[in-house]
């Protein structure tokens, strides 16, 4: 532990360390840049590290299969109007021929509007 380092946002553990031009915690697993403002770090992000906000707009990125269907969002698809929530499926959005559905940030890219 180095005293100058500070602790994980997500678990408060002390044990920081910094890897290259990040900060890790042992403990959690957590990765943040030390730069980052206050908020920003624990903020949600898309593929490309862009962060989201309730409101905007995505694209998916892959072609993501449906879990208890055998339909798929394709590559490509728009979703206006995402929410984010708590959990693994940080997106709740509305997807026309589907209905209510969670995404995974990771699966999609903000489009600039």
């Amino acid at each position: 532990m180095s005293e100058n380092l500070p602790p994980c946002p997500a678990c408060s553990s002390t044990f920081t360390y910094q890897l290259d031009a990040l900060l890790v915690c042992p403990e959690c697993a957590h990765e943040w840049s030390p730069d980052a403002p206050s908020g920003e770090a624990d903020a949600v992000r898309d593929s490309v590290g862009n962060i989201l906000q309730d409101g905007d707009t995505v694209t998916v990125i892959k072609d993501l299969k449906v879990k208890g269907s055998s339909s798929v969002v394709k590559v490509g698809t728009k979703v206006r109007g995402i929410r984010l929530v708590e959990g693994d499926h940080d997106i709740d959005c509305k997807i026309p021929g589907f209905g209510q559905i969670g995404l995974k940030s990771k699966f999609v890219k903000k489009v600039s509007e």
